[in-house]
């Protein structure tokens, strides 16, 4: 009778059923002795609703009665690449393979991460490992895809995504990446309009698989507009009240790296973090804790204006133990927070932080929101802003209407950043940005790509920094027809940032 149970709620999660497999795992989870692979699916389903911390415990519950368990070990390497863990989850897809050397699920595990990592050679052994045994693996494909685009052979790209992304599919994490790869590489050939079409169709994959229905939950374009009116409405002198009390763990030094996905944040993190006594942190939930005070419902901002700076003491220590907690000691460091999407948090980080150095990032904002639509992010509720270009052409135009305000309102320290100035003339523009934040300038600035292989890079834009400087201006143009019908919309910030 369990033997079917077990069955059945594997099915039911197959199909998508989360209700039905989450009752019957839960029945099956109730009984004496539990099978592990009872606890690998309802690790399976916690993942695909986001509770990846409840996923790895139920993960560890199975091995804990089956060491040897192979899904289990998959499941969790599952578990870590979404949560961004990605040696974490290489050590999981290799214990799978100690125990299934044939999986081809984790040979293609293997091939996707080293191909982010750029290594070539072992995207190539274990994405044909993969392929041996499952020729139609979509990650294995997309991971050999993707060291091929690196090589310059798109051809080579196509013909391998090609037969995969003309076959039907359901909406699935990873048919959306090869649409997304197969995009890349048709628009690599010169053919546009077909490059459009495949990222259209993976971005009409993620929204069936993840978007909410209309008015369950405040998208993350509402949440900008709902912050920019409370700013806008609440008293200047709100926003110079007295900081905090100091805490001894805070960094010497403490920047904020800003402005929006694809504007070439990644590459500046790298580059300062270059520098001596620099210690840098890639888009974690530092504020978390604020943002539950005063981001969660309508009036936080107004609240956060009025509040007295002693009962925001407990805010900012909370804010340090999440730094300290992702492996970083600010004490004696210049500390920068790089989150482009932490534009948002503005007005916490001038009451929490006003001494803080704000650097806003600039690239032109077609390249930028091409960039945003053409890429496969992990599930946000921004990531959902990013599904078409009109879409993000409007959430763009929210957040700089936010930064702009906030620049106006706040009183913190800021200065822009120019992509295409930092391309141009390196050395020129880094002495600018380090005269800004009172850092000694270092040749040291020049080696940020080595700096990005040692300590590794999460976002999508690791392929670009570590290979340099790379200008990636007017990358648009190809898709300039399917730009007309949001150029109203992006023109103005066009000619306000000076790329008309």
């Amino acid at each position: 009778m369990s033997s079917d149970r077990l069955h059945q709620a594997w099915v039911a999660l197959a199909a998508g059923d989360q209700l039905r497999a989450e009752a019957l795992f839960a029945v099956l989870l109730r009984e004496p002795a539990v099978d592990p692979l009872a606890l690998v699916g309802m690790a399976a389903l916690l993942r695909q609703q986001g509770r990846l911390r409840d996923a790895i415990l139920h993960c560890d519950a199975a091995l804990r009665t089956d060491p040897r368990c192979a899904e289990a070990w998959l499941e969790r390497a599952f578990v870590f690449n979404a949560g961004g863990s990605f040696g974490a989850a290489a050590d999981c897809y290799r214990q799978t393979i100690a125990l299934d050397p044939a999986n081809a699920q984790a040979h293609a595990g293997l091939a996707s991460l080293a191909a982010r990592d750029g290594d070539a050679d072992l995207t190539r052994r274990h994405a044909a490992a993969a392929l041996a045994n499952d020729p139609a693996n979509a990650i294995a494909a997309t991971a050999l895809a993707t060291v091929e685009l690196e090589a310059g052979q798109s051809q080579a790209a196509i013909a391998l995504l090609g037969p995969l992304a003309a076959e039907a599919g359901a909406p699935a994490p990873e048919r959306i990446q090869l649409l997304t790869t197969y995009g890349d590489a048709l628009a690599r050939q010169g053919e546009p309009d077909a490059a459009y079409a495949a990222y259209a169709e993976a971005q009409a994959a993620f929204v069936a698989l993840h978007e909410p229905a209309a008015g369950t939950r405040e998208t993350h374009r509402a949440l900008i507009e709902r912050i920019t009116a409370e700013l806008d409405h609440s008293p200047q002198a709100a926003w110079s009240q007295p900081a905090p009390p100091e805490n001894p763990a805070a960094a010497s030094r403490h920047v904020f790296l800003l402005g929006y996905p694809r504007s070439g944040t990644t590459l500046v993190e790298n580059v300062l973090a270059s520098l001596p006594r620099v210690a840098a942190l890639e888009e974690r939930p530092t504020l978390v804790e604020a943002d539950r005070a005063f981001l969660a419902a309508p009036g936080g901002i107004t609240r956060l204006a009025a509040c007295p700076p002693a009962d925001l003491a407990g805010l900012v220590v909370a804010y340090w133990d999440k730094v300290r907690g992702a492996g970083i000691d600010p004490a004696g460091q210049t500390f920068v927070d790089m989150d482009p999407l932490k534009a948002t948090r503005l007005p916490l980080i001038a009451r929490l932080f006003p001494q803080a150095r704000i650097l806003i990032m600039r690239r032109d904002p077609r390249d930028v929101v091409l960039s945003c639509f053409r890429n496969s992010f992990a599930l946000t509720s921004a990531a959902l802003e990013f599904t078409s270009l009109e879409r993000t052409a409007r959430h763009y135009d929210a957040m700089m209407r936010l930064i702009e305000l906030a620049r106006e309102r706040l009183p913190l320290a800021f200065h822009a950043v120019d992509y295409h100035a930092l391309v141009h003339d390196f050395d020129g523009t880094t002495r600018a940005l380090c005269e800004f934040l009172d850092l000694p300038w270092d040749e040291s600035l020049r080696r940020f790509d080595r700096t990005a292989r040692t300590r590794g890079v999460a976002t999508a834009s690791a392929s670009q920094v570590r290979r340099g400087l790379y200008d990636g201006r007017g990358q648009w143009e190809p898709f300039a027809r399917h730009f007309e019908p949001v150029m109203p919309i992006l023109q103005p910030w066009i000619e306000k940032f000076g790329y008309a």
